[in-house]
């Protein structure tokens, strides 16, 4: 979604990005990032959570039109109703939601890229 709205910037439209992976959505350098500390998936509030969503898409829409900079992030302050656990189950090496074939097909995925990558080949 990053490299999308890199191209339609350049094109002359304007845009925001909602996310909530801000290390990667940032270092892809978009215009305009409203960054919601939620788990994946889960940018524009909470399931159901009608109100939230209104209020985390008025803060693109006031970005849209505010923003002074280039590569501007705005983070409301808004707190996941069922605490952080979410991010010790993310961030952490043993990925427990991925069972032992899981991981080794993305591992094998990985070394596959470093090597396409060091041959000059990505």
């Amino acid at each position: 979604m990053s490299l999308i709205a890199r191209y339609l910037e350049e094109n002359g439209i304007p845009t925001v990005v909602m996310g909530a992976a801000r290390d990667i959505v940032e270092h892809c350098g978009v215009a305009r990032f409203v960054f919601v500390d939620f788990p994946l998936g889960s940018p524009c509030g909470e399931p159901w959570n009608v109100p939230q969503q209104r209020e985390i898409f008025q803060h693109a829409l006031d970005l849209l039109a505010d923003a002074k900079a280039p590569r501007t992030t705005v983070a409301p302050s808004y707190r996941w109703s069922k605490g952080d656990d979410w991010k010790r189950l993310v961030f952490t090496p043993e990925q427990p939601w991925q069972d032992p074939e899981t991981q080794a097909k993305w591992l094998a995925r990985k070394d596959e890229y470093r090597r396409l990558k060091s041959e000059g080949k990505i």
